[in-house]
């Protein structure tokens, strides 16, 4: 029963490092983020230290990624460089081509003929959500900001980041709640990390009927989102809180990566990815709907074999990647304050007890 031990309540790590409850608690990855305040968006990039072995599961009805059909075990390029979540629709795809100059001009990414002149091709895949009528400034004309907040925010990667409205969160809502950017971690008993990063958008929501709840709660972890608790709640098959009343088709997206320390396959990280779907499942209601882009990035930064039980120890990780992701979803609409001067809701605005 003792798989999983809180990031909450941390043993060292191997190098002397302490857990932060971040998704950057895993060995080889850091994570930066930048925003546009007049505009209310922002974008956040995963940024691992070498290339990383990645895969990606897509369960919403109206995604828009970049580079996805890469991460495909059959196909050539088995590594990435970075991941890219952004604000913006379908502006913020150009996030990425920020984040591929910096990696770039650093000589980092796919060599396919490496001879001097020939620039390498850094694998960047990407993800967005829809942040356009959040109220904020978009009159940028020919000249949107993703690409220079894809710059900014591979520039400001580190291990610690905000959570809440920051980045590819800055403009999201979670239901009729203010989203944003959320993120855990765990270690498993035999020393493997699992972390999950989350920025919450969507059509459903995260809380349960007729108060504060968040879905999550079972998963929580020393009071990480308010210590709420579900208690004898129920929802009828149509009863969903506090989703969003006038939904549209591709305007609410989850979009999260999970990562592990574990050497992974592309098969095994695809794998992950799919287990780790669940998380979004525990945390949000309805989700993967046809008016979400919802989509899952898995990492491995290959810093531990599996060992011998190889497929149990995946399964664990799966599992502990579920619960990461269900509790960052919770964390990031914990976390989120309201843009200054508007009256969007937040999840603190919320009554203790009944709505």
């Amino acid at each position: 029963m003792d798989k999983v031990r809180s990031a909450m309540s941390p043993p060292p790590m191997s190098d002397g490092r302490r857990l932060l409850n971040l998704i950057t608690d895993v060995a080889g990855l850091r994570v930066g983020q930048a925003l546009d305040t007049r505009a209310r968006t922002g974008v956040t990039v995963i940024l691992p230290d070498d290339r990383a072995v990645c895969a990606v599961d897509v369960r919403g009805g109206g995604p828009g990624t970049r580079e996805t059909d890469a991460l495909s075990p059959e196909t050539l390029v088995d590594a990435v460089d970075a991941i890219v979540l952004s604000g913006g629709s379908v502006y913020g795809l150009a996030a990425a081509d920020g984040v591929v100059a910096w990696l770039g001009a650093r000589d980092r990414g796919f060599g396919l003929v490496v001879a001097p002149g020939v620039p390498r091709s850094p694998i960047v895949p990407a993800a967005i959500l829809y942040d356009l009528a959040n109220g904020g400034d978009k009159g940028w004309g020919q000249e949107p900001p993703y690409r220079d907040l894809g710059l900014a925010a591979i520039e400001a990667a580190d291990r610690t980041f905000a959570l809440g409205a920051a980045g590819a969160g800055a403009g999201a809502m979670a239901g009729v709640l203010k989203g944003g950017v959320g993120s855990a971690s765990a270690v498993t008993s035999d020393g493997f990390t699992v972390g999950a990063l989350a920025a919450v958008n969507s059509f459903g929501s995260v809380v349960a009927p007729g108060g504060r709840a968040f879905w999550a709660a079972p998963y929580e972890v020393g009071g990480e989102f308010g210590g709420t608790h579900l208690g004898g709640v129920q929802a009828g098959p149509e009863d969903w809180g506090l989703a969003k009343r006038r939904p549209q088709v591709g305007a609410n997206t989850t979009l999260a990566c999970v990562a592990t320390d574990a050497i992974l396959t592309p098969p095994q990280a695809r794998r992950l990815a799919i287990m780790a779907q669940d998380g979004l499942a525990r945390a949000i209601r309805p989700v993967h709907a046809p008016y979400d882009g919802d989509v899952i990035f898995a990492l491995s930064t290959g810093r531990r074999p599996l060992g011998e039980d190889a497929v149990f120890t995946l399964t664990r990780l799966g599992a502990a990647a579920a619960d990461c992701l269900a509790r960052a979803v919770a964390r990031g609409v914990f976390e989120a304050h309201a843009w200054p001067g508007t009256d969007v809701v937040c999840w603190r605005d919320l009554p203790s007890d009944t709505l």
